[in-house]
């Protein structure tokens, strides 16, 4: 009889993390498409339209993967660019929702373990993979990593996730689990989130730990307070 190893702090956090994506996803969808978060209308949104425009060149037809795409606004905003996108999310009633508003589109319930350990899902290639704001969990390095298998020599990887400046909050600036009550939000949101905050540097260590190299590295800013909203990495 094999005894079961017990769960760790991280594996408590990482389940709570996918339950709240999956309760939360009616009330998350209705904010983005009503752009009731501030931080998206101000720059986020467009800082990565921006970065997938410039790595695009104007190429129709390059195959794109938003991992971790939600309710699939970028999947839609992509295919105007000429892009060939696919959405995947571990929330199905995200995925539920995307594909509600986009009969068409190609989206699919995916979680990154499968992405980590069965090379043939997702298999790509795919000439840029986003993940704009879905890199929550403590584990990025393997899913960066295999990520990276889905990608040509001439591939590229976008990251955009909570700037670390502005997330720190009363906490210390290190790396360690925090959780977002969504109290900005009222009462639409039921479950808190679990996430994983990291420092600048940690970033570019997880990136160099997946064999990825840091091609660049903006840091979106609030057109009103001129404080950073966001980090967005460039990865090849």
């Amino acid at each position: 009889m094999t005894v079961a190893e017990p769960d760790t702090q991280g594996d408590v956090h990482r389940r709570a993390l996918r339950s709240s994506w999956e309760r939360n996803a009616r009330a998350w969808t209705r904010a983005v498409r009503e752009q009731a978060i501030p931080s998206r209308l101000a720059a986020t949104d467009a800082a990565i339209l921006s970065a997938c425009r410039r790595v695009m060149d104007g190429r129709p037809g390059l195959r794109v993967l938003d991992v971790g795409c939600g309710e699939g606004w970028l999947v839609r905003d992509l295919e105007k660019e000429g892009a060939i996108a696919t959405g995947i999310d571990a929330s199905a009633p995200l995925i539920d929702a995307a594909r509600a508003a986009h009969d068409s589109g190609d989206y699919a319930c995916v979680t990154y373990e499968q992405l980590v350990n069965d090379v043939s899902i997702m298999a790509g290639p795919f000439d840029l993979i986003v993940c704009n704001f879905a890199l929550l969990d403590d584990r990025v390095g393997p899913l960066l990593g295999a990520l990276a298998k889905r990608l040509p020599a001439s591939g590229v990887i976008l990251v955009q996730t909570v700037h670390p400046w502005a997330a720190v909050g009363d906490g210390p600036y290190d790396d360690g689990w925090r959780t977002e009550t969504w109290s900005a939000f009222g009462e639409t949101f039921g479950t808190p989130m679990p996430w994983y905050f990291r420092k600048i540097g940690s970033w570019v260590t997880v990136a160099r730990d997946a064999q990825l190299v840091v091609d660049r590295l903006d840091e979106p800013i609030h057109p009103d307070t001129g404080k950073p909203l966001s980090l967005l990495l460039e990865l090849a």
